[in-house]
C-alpha cells in the first residue's frame, strides 16, 4: 500500500495539500483491515511523502493551501459496534419514569396553557429552583433575578460571552487544555482564544497575569471544579488568588460548572469575587442531558444584558422545559436522581482504576471520565487510531488542545455506566494491553 500511494503522490494524483481518508474509511473501500492502513500511513509520514496535522487528519506533503477543517461535532453520538469512551452520558438510574410522571402531571394542570411566550414572570418559579438547586454556599447569595434561563450549558456559556465581550477582536482567555465547546464558541463570536498554563492546583496565577498583560483578555472562561480532561479541581487558595488578578485586571470569570456531579466542597468564583464572576451550569450530566436545562448566575449589574442577550438569541426557554424542571428541582426528585447518578458514576470509575490503575492515570470518584496520560511511544493520534481499529472509541488530548498550544501524549476516557460492564472491562483490557506494547511494536 505504501508503494501505491508513492506512485499516486509522484503522479500528481494526490496533489500536495489533499486530505486522505480516515483510516476505517479508507480500509473499507480497499477491504483491507484498519491496521495495515495505518501502517502504511505511518510509514509514509516517516518517508515525508504525508503529513500528520494533530487533530485535523493526514495530508500528502507540500505547500498547498488547505482549507481550514471545523473541530469534530460537540455531540457524540454512539454507534452500536463501538464501545464509546468518547462522550460524557448521564447514566440510566430511573429518571425517564420520573420525567415522565412529571410531565403528565403538567398536562393536567389548568394553570398552564402554554400558548404565550415565556418571559420573566413565567419563568420566575424556575429560577427560584435554580437558586434552591445551587444554594448560597457554591455562588455566594443568589436571588432569582440573577439567574438567567438557557438551553443547557454550553448556550448559557455563550450567552455570558455575548454579553462580556466588546471590541473588533475581542479576547478569551482559558486552560491550555480546554473543553472543545470553548473554541466552538470563541469561533462563532470571532474571538481570539489565549491558554493559561495550568499545575496540579489549576490555573496559574502568574501565566494569567502574563496571557492579560500580553493579549489583554476581557474574559477567563475556566472548569474550575471537574477540569475536563484532567480532572483538576482548582484549590480554594488559587481560587482566591485568580480572582485577585481579575480584580485588579478588571475582566470577567465565567465557570462553567457542568461537569461537576458530587456536592463540592469549593465555593465558586462567583461566592469569591460576585461582582465580576459568571456560573454556569445545568442539569444535563446530574440529571437529564434531554431536557436542555441550563442556567447562569450572573453579577447583579450584568444580569439585565443577559437577559437581553438570552431574548435577542433564542425569547427564553420553552416554558414546558421550564416548568418541568422546575418541579423536578423543588420536588426533591432532581436530587435524588442525582445521588444515584453519583453512585453510579463512582461504580464505574472504581472498574476503570482496578482495570488502568498501573498506567498514569488522574481520576476522582465523582468525575464521569479520567486522564491517562500515555506511555514512551504512543501518541495521542495513534493510541486513537488504534483503539478505533478494535472499535473503540477514545478522546486524545489533541482534541483539547488550543488551536496554537501543544498536545501532550494523553487521553481522556469517558466512562459511561450505560456501557454494559462486560465491553467496558473488555474495552479497558484491549486497551492497556496496547499500552503495553507501542508502536514499535504494535500493528496499528
Amino acid at each position: 500500500m505504501v508503494q501505491s500511494l508513492r506512485g499516486a503522490i509522484r503522479s500528481g494524483e494526490l496533489p500536495a495539500g489533499a486530505r486522505l481518508p480516515p483510516v476505517r474509511e479508507l480500509a473499507w473501500k480497499l477491504g483491507i483491515t484498519p491496521g495495515t492502513v495505518a501502517r502504511a500511513y505511518r510509514m509514509a509520514v516517516e518517508e515525508g511523502l504525508l503529513e500528520a496535522a494533530v487533530g485535523r487528519g493526514t495530508f500528502v506533503a507540500g505547500e498547498a493551501e488547505r482549507r481550514p477543517e471545523p473541530d469534530k461535532p460537540l455531540l457524540n453520538l454512539e454507534q452500536p459496534d463501538m464501545a464509546d469512551f468518547r462522550g460524557c452520558h448521564v447514566p440510566d438510574v430511573g429518571q425517564g419514569a420520573v420525567i415522565r410522571d412529571i410531565m403528565a402531571q403538567l398536562a393536567r394542570d389548568p394553570a398552564h396553557d402554554y400558548v404565550d411566550y415565556p418571559n420573566h414572570v413565567t419563568d420566575l418559579p424556575a429560577r427560584q429552583a435554580v437558586c434552591d438547586w445551587i444554594g448560597d454556599d457554591r455562588a455566594g447569595r443568589v436571588v432569582p433575578d440573577d439567574v438567567v434561563l438557557g438551553f443547557g450549558a454550553q448556550n448559557s456559556a455563550m450567552m455570558c460571552l455575548q454579553a462580556c465581550l466588546t471590541g473588533l477582536t475581542p479576547v478569551i482567555m482559558t486552560e491550555q487544555l480546554a473543553y472543545p465547546g470553548v473554541r466552538h464558541a470563541a469561533r462563532l463570536l470571532r474571538a481570539k482564544i489565549v491558554g493559561v498554563e495550568m499545575d496540579d492546583q489549576g490555573i496559574r496565577p502568574d501565566s494569567l497575569e502574563a496571557a492579560y498583560r500580553t493579549h489583554g483578555g476581557q474574559v477567563l472562561m475556566t472548569s474550575a471544579e471537574v477540569h475536563s480532561p484532567t480532572t483538576v479541581r482548582t484549590t480554594l487558595e488559587r481560587r482566591r488568588q485568580i480572582a485577585e488578578v481579575a480584580r485588579r485586571y478588571q475582566f470577567h470569570i465565567i465557570e462553567d460548572d457542568c461537569h461537576r456531579v458530587a456536592l463540592s466542597p469549593v465555593p465558586s468564583y462567583r461566592a469569591l469575587c460576585p461582582e465580576q464572576a459568571w456560573y454556569v451550569s445545568s442539569i444535563t450530566k446530574c440529571v437529564s442531558g434531554a431536557l436542555r436545562f441550563g442556567f447562569a448566575i450572573c453579577p447583579a449589574s450584568h444580569a439585565q444584558m443577559a437577559r437581553q442577550v438570552a431574548q435577542s438569541s433564542f425569547y427564553g426557554i420553552s416554558q414546558p422545559i421550564a416548568d418541568l424542571s422546575a418541579r423536578l428541582i423543588r420536588s426533591g426528585a432532581a436530587e435524588e436522581i442525582r445521588a444515584r447518578v453519583e453512585a453510579s458514576i463512582a461504580e464505574r470509575v472504581r472498574l476503570a482504576v482496578n482495570e488502568m490503575g498501573s498506567w498514569d492515570i488522574a481520576w476522582r470518584p465523582d468525575a464521569p471520565f479520567l486522564w491517562m496520560k500515555l506511555p514512551t511511544g504512543w501518541r495521542g493520534s495513534t493510541f486513537g487510531m488504534a483503539c478505533e481499529g478494535a472499535k473503540i472509541r477514545v478522546k486524545p488530548a489533541d482534541e483539547f488542545a488550543l488551536p496554537d498550544g501543544a498536545a501532550p501524549h494523553a487521553v481522556r476516557l469517558a466512562l459511561n455506566a450505560d456501557m454494559p460492564e462486560a465491553r467496558f472491562r473488555a474495552a479497558l483490557a484491549t486497551m492497556s494491553d496496547f499500552l503495553q506494547r507501542p508502536p514499535a511494536g504494535v500493528d496499528i
